[in-house]
């Protein structure tokens, strides 16, 4: 029964819907320009938003021809886990469980872990 509805036709391949009737939106060129000396010319609707930085084949970042350049967004520092560690604990408070664990290691009270 499954096999009548797929005869004929081959899956992933072809398209059973056609192009008729169909109107495309109206479209633009739009030009990117890399530090590197590349440009990028990418089709846009016209009523689409244009991004000012598109990001270059070679991984710069490419500005939009006739664009301002858009304002560096402030980044937060990356947290580490000594960073995280340090708003709970002090550095002294640190070192007395340093202290405590290294000494019941020594006395053989504590398992070493793999």
């Amino acid at each position: 029964m499954a096999e009548r509805g797929l005869r004929g036709t081959r899956l992933g391949t072809s398209s059973l819907e056609s192009d008729v009737g169909v109107q495309f939106a109206a479209r633009s060129e739009t030009y990117y320009d890399c530090p590197n000396g590349h440009t990028i010319v990418l089709p846009f609707a016209e009523e689409a938003d244009v991004p000012p930085v598109w990001e270059c084949r070679c991984g710069e970042e490419a500005l939009l021809r006739h664009g301002d350049k858009p304002e560096e967004k402030q980044v937060k520092p990356q947290r580490t886990h000594w960073d995280m560690l340090l708003e709970r604990r002090s550095v002294e408070e640190l070192q007395v469980l340093l202290d405590e664990r290294l000494d019941l290691l020594r006395k053989g009270q504590l398992r070493r872990s793999a």
